[in-house]
């Protein structure tokens, strides 16, 4: 218990997340304030260190149980779902980008209104397929409420919208735009469009949509063969913003601010302004709003002179989002971003150490390293949740990878010269363009290759007995 005494934050932030997740097996309500004050109480008679902070990690977990079953009460309510069957007039505004489906389009909105009745609540809409209502768009629409489907060919709509806190889905016939919203969601729409218009100016297809994919985490212009080759070659992940981007779009304020001669503490405040607004144009997808905590927490670190640990400010990035949304838990977007971080920051420079001696570069054994600590501890979690693993990740990463950090650069960069030099925009975007080229070849060729990915239990038997055969025989030669 002495590594409790000596780390106390990461047993209080971890007693909130664990608090937090326990919601999801059983909600407490007066009876964990009850006990909080209990604990409370017994708080201040305690006189041994150890016992204090026991205590108050009791007392912060039954006070995070208390809260995350209060969010799951509010996410599960849903006064539409007593109309399911009924048609009538709805105002309701797009909160994300639309998706295009074979035979239809969906979009998640929040409705206002629904015939006479005022509403407030999430829903998902079905479009007819044609058109679609950009991002932040108030639509009016003749809809009728259905249900979402059920288990379907390995996937549960209904389970998955449930915990986003979507009960209820409007199949919509006709819609009209009628307006825009207002407020920071309004901001964040604006944000999103500028931003979405100005990294890739001239370019159009597959270089395009890969540029959009990566910088805002938006996949919907890609075809479903690229989409499939990302998967089977495992680079999927590059498609999902990550908190290289955060620390690029930090890092480059800090650039400019340096180059200018700008003090150091108003080039941090706008390093922070600026993951704000790059969390708000891209959404708040875990992976984003976690590394945008860290890229706060760092900011805030160096203007207050204390330095924060970085597992410390991963139990921060869990914390925030378990408290808006408990039911993340079972998100695959929440475990693959945090199993991922935790293994870069546990495995990666032990598994790169093992490679010294062998005959490749030092990046590239760290490319290595990431790759097969990330591989290791998200392959349970692939398999569970998707059915299926990436077989050559490793070699497609080291072969990717490089190209990741001139591609956000120049994306950055396109961004901010479309503002003051359009043509320079131009060229700096078709330059980028062959790096975007790049990385969806490198998708495509691994993707392509035979036992790409494994889909059954005997195939991922297989490739088990040949890891570990190998590992044997390496060990064995060494002896």
């Amino acid at each position: 218990m002495t590594w409790a005494i000596r780390h106390p934050a990461y047993l209080l932030a971890g007693s909130v997340c664990v608090g937090l997740a326990a919601a999801n097996a059983w909600r407490l309500h007066g009876t964990a304030l009850a006990a909080s004050a209990v604990a409370a109480g017994a708080l201040a008679t305690a006189r041994l260190p150890l016992a204090r902070l026991t205590l108050v990690a009791l007392v912060l977990l039954l006070a995070a149980w208390w809260w995350g079953s209060a969010r799951l009460d509010v996410l599960d309510r849903s006064p539409l779902r007593r109309d399911v069957g009924r048609a009538g007039r709805a105002l309701a505004v797009v909160t994300a980008p639309p998706r295009r489906g074979r035979f239809e389009i969906r979009a998640q909105a929040r409705v206002r209104r629904f015939n006479d009745l005022a509403v407030g609540e999430a829903v998902q809409l079905e479009l007819p397929v044609g058109r679609s209502p950009p991002q932040g768009a108030v639509i009016e629409a003749l809809a009728v409420i259905k249900l979402p489907r059920g288990p379907e060919n390995g996937f549960d709509e209904r389970t998955w919208l449930r915990r986003h806190g979507v009960h209820v889905v409007l199949h919509v016939d006709e819609w009209r735009v009628v307006g825009r919203r207002g407020g920071l969601g309004g901001v964040a729409d604006r944000l999103r469009e500028r931003l979405a218009s100005a990294i890739a100016p001239g370019l159009a297809g597959e270089r395009r949509a890969v540029l959009e994919g990566i910088v805002l985490g938006d996949d919907e212009a890609l075809t479903e063969e690229t989409r499939r080759d990302f998967r089977a070659s495992g680079l999927y992940h590059l498609l999902a913003v990550s908190g290289q981007n955060v620390v690029l779009v930090a890092a480059g304020v800090l650039a400019v601010a340096w180059l200018l001669g700008i003090p150091r503490w108003v080039a941090e405040v706008g390093a922070l302004a600026a993951i704000a607004g790059y969390v708000l144009a891209v959404g708040a997808q875990p992976s984003v709003v976690r590394a945008g905590i860290a890229g706060s927490v760092a900011s805030l670190a160096w203007l207050t002179a204390r330095l924060q640990d970085a597992w410390y400010v991963l139990l921060l990035g869990a914390i925030a989002l378990l408290g808006w949304n408990p039911y993340l838990v079972y998100d695959p977007g929440f475990q693959l971003s945090f199993a991922a971080v935790a293994a870069i920051f546990a495995l990666a420079r032990p598994i790169a150490r093992r490679l010294e001696g062998y005959p490749m570069p030092q990046k590239v054994r760290e490319v290595v390293g990431v790759s097969a600590a990330c591989g290791l501890l998200t392959a349970p979690i692939l398999w569970v949740q998707f059915g299926a693993l990436p077989v050559y990740a490793i070699p497609a990463n080291v072969l990717a990878e490089p190209a990741m950090p001139p591609l956000l650069g120049l994306a950055f960069v396109t961004a901010g010269l479309a503002v003051v030099a359009p043509q320079s925009a131009l060229v700096v975007a078709g330059v980028n363009g062959c790096v975007a080229w790049y990385v969806a070849g490198c998708a495509h060729v691994v993707g392509a290759l035979p036992f790409a990915q494994v889909r059954t239990g005997r195939a991922l038997t297989v490739v088990g007995g040949l890891v570990l055969a190998a590992y044997a025989w390496r060990r064995w030669r060494t002896r």
